[in-house]
């Protein structure tokens, strides 16, 4: 009963190897690469040979054309900014023996600004990513944030999978504006509209929860900043589809 891990890159080379080396330990390592023109795919053929170039479709299609690929009853399905601790590779091989259920979800814990946040509601922030593959399937009706649809039962494993999103707050925002878009564009195409005081009120409330309900404010500067940026975000994203509805 083994396992393949699915990983997709485009331009990876500061982040694949940290998470190649976490999953080596593998039965099968799947890489789905959509046109990377740094040293990823040379990393990357150091650990597998099992590497498909395919143009981007989008994040589920790319993942799910990757699961296609697997030959093992088991998926793994890591981003290349992620890292599969000890802890949770054993609990993983532990877990899949004789089990009941059908695909787990994990744990993600985020570092950001030099620090593991631990508040805000990014933690344990719950990953289905561990599934049969006769199971589960990417969501390929999302853009962005695309999660795993599964026709079986679920369970949760305790160890987390590490994730290091952003090197600094300026590759933060290069992806803050192209998933600001992707999640605007997602609300268009489900015929959402904007209300303007929806507009004010949402970004305000997302900031009172974070930092105070989901106690962000015990993570100190990095607490704040996170909460006022996940604000922000609520804000660009309805001003995009507020754009987007207003040009048609």
């Amino acid at each position: 009963m083994g396992i393949s891990v699915v990983i997709i890159t485009y331009n990876e080379q500061d982040n694949i190897k940290r998470c190649l080396e976490s999953v080596r330990w593998a039965d099968e390592i799947i890489v789905i690469d959509s046109g990377s023109y740094d040293k990823t795919l040379d990393i990357v053929r150091k650990y597998t040979n099992k590497i498909y170039i395919h143009k981007w479709k989008g994040y589920s299609k790319e993942k799910n054309f990757g699961i296609l690929k697997a030959k093992n009853d088991w998926i793994l399905s890591i981003d290349s900014d992620e890292v599969v601790s000890d802890e949770l590779k054993d609990e993983i091989i532990k877990s899949i023996k004789n089990t009941k259920f059908d695909g787990f979800f994990i744990p993600r814990k985020v570092y950001f600004l030099d620090k593991w946040i631990k508040h805000c509601g990014w933690y344990p922030d719950f990953q289905l990513r561990l599934f049969k593959k006769s199971k589960g399937r990417f969501d390929e009706s999302k853009l962005v944030h695309e999660g795993v649809k599964l026709n079986g039962k679920i369970g949760y494993l305790k160890n987390s999978l590490l994730h290091f999103p952003y090197k600094d707050l300026n590759q933060y925002f290069q992806r803050f504006n192209k998933y600001t878009t992707l999640a605007a564009n997602e609300l268009f195409k489900k015929n959402k509209r904007v209300i303007f005081v929806n507009l004010i009120l949402n970004p305000i409330f997302t900031f009172f929860k974070m930092y105070f309900l989901k106690l962000g404010f015990l993570d100190g500067f990095a607490g704040f900043v996170v909460c006022f940026l996940s604000s922000f975000y609520n804000f660009v994203k309805y001003s995009k589809l507020w754009e987007l509805t207003r040009k048609k």
